[in-house]
């Protein structure tokens, strides 16, 4: 229904959407691969409380200035640069919520306890692949 809602009624240009749905997905899904491919640390429980609080925030500073749901007449700030917070245009802060998922992330896996050595050896895997030879100059 939000899908259908957000087709007949979309918040802005195409790039708007798209810069939208970028930054969404930079602040709640790219922390948690990068993390899951680069640390034999990241659990379960980091990658999750990193996602939620990328996301969260990044959805909330995004309706505070585009309205709620991109309902207009919702928004809480006018969406002009006087009131964007340090300069950050609403279409960019998923940048912002990618360093706070990455943050919170790193500090709630550190905080609990480590994943089990199956993992660690996956993540060790996907890092440095056994049996795919050596590098040829063509």
């Amino acid at each position: 229904l939000l899908a259908t809602y957000l087709g007949l009624n979309p918040p802005g240009f195409a790039a708007q959407t798209v810069a939208l749905a970028f930054g969404i997905a930079g602040a709640s899904l790219f922390p948690a691969l990068m993390m899951g491919i680069f640390s034999k640390r990241m659990n379960s429980k980091g990658a999750i409380c990193g996602m939620l609080a990328g996301l969260i925030c990044t959805l909330l500073y995004i309706f505070t200035y585009l309205g709620w749901f991109f309902v207009p007449g919702t928004n809480m700030l006018a969406n002009t640069p006087d009131n964007w917070i340090l300069g950050i245009s609403p279409l960019s802060f998923g940048a912002i919520g990618a360093m706070i998922n990455f943050a919170v992330a790193f500090t709630v896996s550190s905080a609990t306890e480590e994943p089990p050595q199956e993992i660690q050896d996956l993540v060790e895997s996907v890092r440095y692949p056994k049996g795919a030879g050596v590098a040829v100059d063509h």
